[in-house]
């Protein structure tokens, strides 16, 4: 399933993919929308997101980044 979704990307084709696995979305994304009771509340780039501000973003919580 990468290998097609890889595929198509190169083909520049958009792919639209929803998952819980936060590692499989940051290791196959280059924009991440997040959705908080079903709206859209951020979209960033890949490159401009942690797991931390992700899940802070998701559950509503504050992220300290000197931990």
């Amino acid at each position: 399933m990468f290998r097609i979704i890889g595929t198509l990307v190169e083909d520049g084709m958009a792919v639209l993919m929803i998952s819980s696995d936060l590692a499989e979305v940051m290791g196959m994304s280059h924009r991440i929308a997040l959705y908080r009771a079903g709206q859209i509340i951020d979209t960033q780039m890949n490159e401009e997101l942690t797991p931390e501000k992700i899940m802070a973003q998701l559950t509503g919580a504050e992220v300290n980044e000197n931990i």
